[in-house]
């Protein structure tokens, strides 16, 4: 029995507009601090300070449900989201919403891969090649989900293809997802608090996660996106 098909610009719209909603409640609650920002000046620092470090849980899972759809809709970027995540709620906050987020957002890409139909330029995508290919198939998986220039889709749509078991699925995810999500929420908190070294060394290493694509062999790539697939 086949599995019923969905219409990918039906999700894509539904994905997407369900963002901007959660878009807009987060600029309304954050209004105040667009406010000060307009009229920013320096003395308005602990102000401002105070006033992102005060939003609580309603938000938390705004900015959750947030970072998980844009994680799910190839071609969307939620960096900066989980970026402002950290600056609002500390790294240790930062880093559980953010990877709760990402992961949450993989797993329902995963589920919905059976669903979907995807065009032979889809699935000749040189990056989806090479994680197939990969002489440790479960390695080049986490490490697809580790790097941030690699849609997810791509490797969702792997593991759907090489009958990746859901226990290591999971665990693939549980650690691709880990270190990005680590270096946001930190990074985040490093901006809140002008910390320039520690901002270096957080983009030191968001580079090198981006260079890890050479152990994948990724001299080259071409995105994907719904248009493709």
């Amino acid at each position: 029995m086949h599995p019923t098909k969905f219409d990918k610009r039906l999700l894509m719209g539904l994905g997407l507009g369900l963002s901007f909603l959660f878009v807009v409640a987060l600029l309304h609650d954050f209004g105040p601090e667009v406010h000060l920002l307009l009229h920013y000046h320096t003395a308005d620092r602990p102000e401002l300070i105070k006033l992102v470090r005060a939003h609580g849980a309603q938000d938390l899972i705004f900015f959750l449900l947030l970072i998980g759809l844009l994680n799910a809709v190839p071609g969307a970027s939620n960096s900066l989201v989980c970026i402002l995540v950290g600056l609002c709620y500390g790294p240790a906050i930062g880093l559980a919403v953010n990877w709760l987020g990402n992961v949450g957002g993989n797993v329902a890409c995963f589920g919905l891969i059976k669903h979907l139909s995807f065009s032979k330029h889809f699935q000749q995508n040189r990056i989806l090649t090479n994680l197939m290919q990969h002489k440790h198939p479960l390695v080049g998986l986490t490490l697809g989900y580790m790097i941030p220039i690699v849609p997810s889709v791509l490797v969702n749509y792997a593991c759907d293809q090489l009958k990746v078991p859901r226990l290591q699925f999971l665990l693939m995810v549980a650690i691709g997802m880990l270190p990005t999500s680590v270096l946001y929420a930190f990074g985040g908190d490093a901006i809140m608090h002008g910390d320039l070294k520690r901002l270096g060394i957080i983009g030191i290493l968001i580079v090198g996660l981006v260079a890890l694509r050479q152990v994948l062999g990724w001299k080259r790539h071409r995105s994907a996106n719904w248009s493709d697939c």
